[in-house]
């Protein structure tokens, strides 16, 4: 299901330009156009799913294949060894700005613990 309102469903449509980096049948990957670190890259899936809490029992192997992809880029951008960092936000309250499920991946440099 693609929505007309959504910036990454866009994406997936190819109305707005992406440098992705990734594509499997379940998800796509593309660099961050504001990178919080040497490497950023969004991984979402095909199929849009507003937030965490829309997820429905049958969502598992779209979820695993985001992380499957995050696996994959972290090994093909020379980050597997260093450590890399893998958020899902869910809410405007936890920094979710698209409402489309994704993965940040985060590496390149240290990544602090708390973050901010």
């Amino acid at each position: 299901m693609i929505r007309e309102d959504c910036m990454f469903c866009r994406i997936l449509d190819g109305e707005i330009p992406a440098d992705i980096i990734h594509e499997s049948d379940a998800a796509i990957a593309f660099r961050d156009i504001n990178p919080q670190a040497p490497t950023h890259v969004l991984i979402i899936p095909r199929r849009h799913i507003s937030t965490i809490n829309d997820l429905d029992a049958g969502d598992e192997e779209v979820v695993g294949s985001l992380f499957m992809a995050a696996k994959d880029i972290a090994q093909q951008e020379g980050l597997a060894e260093d450590g890399y960092r893998v958020v899902m936000n869910c809410g405007e309250g936890a920094g979710q700005s698209v409402f489309h499920i994704h993965l940040h991946l985060l590496g390149g440099r240290l990544l602090n613990w708390p973050p901010g």
